[in-house]
């Protein structure tokens, strides 16, 4: 069931009913179920929950994400030492490299096939706030130590960016970046091949200890600033009505 705010409904049905009144018909008559389903969606703004994650995945997209994230120095983090002036991220990488020698042994860490996959949109129950949710993948291939042996991991992860309007001192509609981070529980990496060996099998555990606690701090600052530059570069039509709904507290994302 279609959920809009109740002022959209109540417009809804007064141009449905001007519609419906110019082909002849009142509310009382029949009408084909295509017909309706057809007439309604004309008349419900879905189509700007579609320009918005369409214009973001095509930032997104031109901005470079790929390749940003095919050129991640995960070698350099993974070999990196805690020191004093590393601070937190530092020391404890120093702890877990201190632990697993190994990791101060990589030879190479690869980002294979980066990509990104479906933006998801969601409305602030009270209408004022999107939520972007950017769904990335990759691969890591990792060499190791034992001559020949490649660990694969895939990795998946979920950043969100939370959009707000707000309006200059010229009383102009802006849309702007709030909170953009992780989602919490969000970052999934997997060993591919299968079972592997004992000695691999525990550098991979290794690997996702110090990724899970440095990947997504990583991702989401370079994801944050492709899309804090793509709002300000946003149609300025699309922009003033996107604002103008969320200014209003009007609900325009469609929920099934």
């Amino acid at each position: 069931m279609f959920q809009i705010g109740s002022l959209i409904v109540f417009g809804l049905l007064t141009q449905t009913k001007a519609q419906l009144e110019g082909l002849g018909l009142g509310l009382g008559q029949a009408l084909p179920l295509g017909q309706i389903l057809s007439l309604v969606q004309s008349l419900v703004p879905t189509d700007l929950a579609g320009k918005l994650t369409g214009a973001l995945t095509s930032g997104l997209l031109s901005g470079d994400l790929l390749g940003i994230l095919k050129n991640l120095p995960l070698l350099d983090i993974l070999k990196t030492k805690g020191s004093n002036s590393g601070g937190l991220v530092g020391g404890l990488l120093g702890r877990l490299t201190s632990v697993v020698p190994l990791l101060n042994q990589l030879i190479e860490v690869t980002v294979i096939d980066p990509q990104l996959l479906e933006l998801g949109l969601v409305q602030s129950p009270k209408g004022h706030r999107l939520y972007v949710t950017i769904p990335l993948g990759l691969g890591l291939s990792v060499k190791t130590p034992v001559v020949g042996s490649l660990v694969r991991l895939d990795v998946k992860l979920n950043v969100t960016a939370e959009i707000l309007a707000v309006k200059d001192g010229r009383g102009q509609l802006h849309l702007v970046l709030g909170d953009c981070t992780h989602a919490p529980g969000s970052l999934k990496i997997s060993l591919l091949d299968g079972i592997a060996p004992l000695p691999v099998q525990s550098l991979a555990n290794s690997l996702t200890g110090v990724l899970n606690n440095v990947l997504p701090e990583l991702v989401q600052s370079k994801v944050c600033t492709l899309v804090n530059g793509i709002l300000g570069d946003l149609d300025v039509t699309l922009v003033h009505e996107i604002a103008d709904m969320l200014i209003h507290g009007l609900e325009f994302v469609i929920k099934y």
